[in-house]
């Protein structure tokens, strides 16, 4: 995870904003009041649920391309937009 990512992770995370100078390091960020601290495991833990969606975000075909793929398939009763869906969704697994 690049620091970038762990610190889109702790925002998730905590809620509101922090700051720090050394995004790598969780123990260099200053938390506000009411913010608890995530450690290092829960970090990585929600960084490795929420990775699957992004990577299937960008793999996706635009709506506007399923639409088409959905028109066609319907017309020619074929499965390429399901095809394609389950393509991407083999490709980066929900984690368990």
């Amino acid at each position: 995870m690049t620091p970038a990512e762990k610190w889109e992770t702790v925002l998730r995370l905590v809620g509101g904003d922090i700051t720090t100078n050394d995004m790598e390091n969780i123990s260099s960020y200053n938390f506000n009041d009411g913010q608890t601290p995530p450690t290092e495991e829960e970090v990585e833990a929600n960084f490795n649920a929420h990775e699957y969606i992004q990577k299937r975000e960008a793999e996706y075909p635009s709506l506007q391309d399923q639409l088409d793929m959905l028109y066609w398939d319907r017309k020619n009763g074929t499965k390429t937009w399901e095809e394609s869906i389950d393509k991407v969704k083999a490709d980066n697994p929900k984690p368990e």
